[in-house]
């Protein structure tokens, strides 16, 4: 049985962010998705860490701290839309 390459596993993390900002960035752009839709949000999250952990693995300092400033915000925005909608269910 054949082991997984480590540096495959964070190129793949790497595509999967690439493809979830530009996904999320889409969307919002054709007005599918708006900047307070748990989707859009949950998206840059998933686009954040992925980046970071890919950034994390090439030693590249600059594109780990935007993807994860960037993956705390969508993580902030996300913990608010939810917090608004129980707010909201509960009023």
């Amino acid at each position: 049985m054949a082991g997984i390459n480590i540096d495959s596993l964070f190129v793949f993390f790497g595509w999967v962010g690439a493809i979830s900002f530009i996904l999320a960035y889409f969307l919002l752009s054709i007005n599918k998705l708006t900047a307070n839709s748990l989707i859009y949000q949950v998206l840059n999250v998933i686009g954040g860490l992925c980046l970071t952990l890919n950034a994390l693995n090439l030693n590249d300092a600059p594109a780990l701290i935007t993807n994860a400033v960037w993956m705390f915000i969508g993580l902030f925005a996300t913990l608010k839309i939810i917090k608004d909608k129980m707010q909201t269910k509960n009023s």
